[in-house]
């Protein structure tokens, strides 16, 4: 498992060229949120993910891959 920095560091630089912060919640899960750099505008907020099949760069890069995929869509949130 990668130590939940680096976890952190490579879903944030994964939106480029929008902006993103991922924070660890109280019971370890992650809150993504995907905005916009100049606006602040939300694009994407996730709350709950849970890192625990996260073990890999390449399970990250999936997660990754999905949510751009909504955001894509135009969705405002994925539940996932």
């Amino acid at each position: 498992m990668l130590p939940i920095s680096e976890l952190r560091h490579i879903v944030e630089s994964g939106f480029c060229p929008l902006a993103c912060t991922c924070t660890v919640n109280v019971d370890g899960s992650l809150r993504i949120t995907v905005f916009e750099p100049e606006s602040g505008g939300v694009k994407l907020l996730l709350t709950g993910v849970s890192t625990a099949r996260l073990t890999s760069i390449r399970d990250i890069s999936n997660l990754i891959g999905e949510l751009r995929t909504e955001l894509t869509a135009g969705r405002r949130a994925f539940a996932g």
